[in-house]
């Protein structure tokens, strides 16, 4: 397999959080899905990210609603909520990535695919989120969901 991008892992990522919210089927179905469409080869960290999106998908959801502030999960739309519970859970569970990268990642994900507005939106909840793992004394930036 031709090697690629954390970014364009990241993006690959996106596509099936993307997914999974259309079609509840394992990831590997949607990887099987993609691959019998087009000749494509995931990477094995989107495969990564994915799959804990999709383990933790109601703590994320958690995270998302409690610093966003205007919609919560439901009302946002699907693209938003995508990005958000990818960069929710890179932040979380995955060790050694920058949450700078991560946001950074993120907002340049919201201005590809979605609205004026989603870039300055996903800013804002994932600093939020940063800030408050930051403000937790002892805890060194462990998650913070609950």
């Amino acid at each position: 397999m031709a090697s690629v991008t954390r970014r364009e892992a990241r993006e690959q990522a996106f596509a099936l959080v993307f997914e999974m919210i259309f079609n509840d089927a394992p990831v590997e179905e949607l990887i099987q899905g993609a691959q019998l469409c087009r000749d494509l080869a995931i990477d094995p960290y989107a495969v990564k990210a994915a799959s804990l999106v999709r383990e933790h998908r109601e703590e994320l959801d958690g995270v998302i609603d409690r610093f966003s502030s205007k919609w919560k999960v439901n009302r946002l739309p699907k693209v938003t909520v995508s990005i958000l519970r990818l960069a929710v859970c890179e932040m979380t569970y995955i060790e050694g990535i920058p949450v700078g990268a991560v946001i950074n990642e993120a907002v340049e994900l919201a201005k590809k695919y979605g609205g004026d507005e989603d870039p300055a939106y996903v800013n804002g909840v994932l600093g939020g989120y940063a800030r408050s793992r930051e403000a937790v004394p002892g805890k060194g930036g462990e998650p913070q969901i609950g």
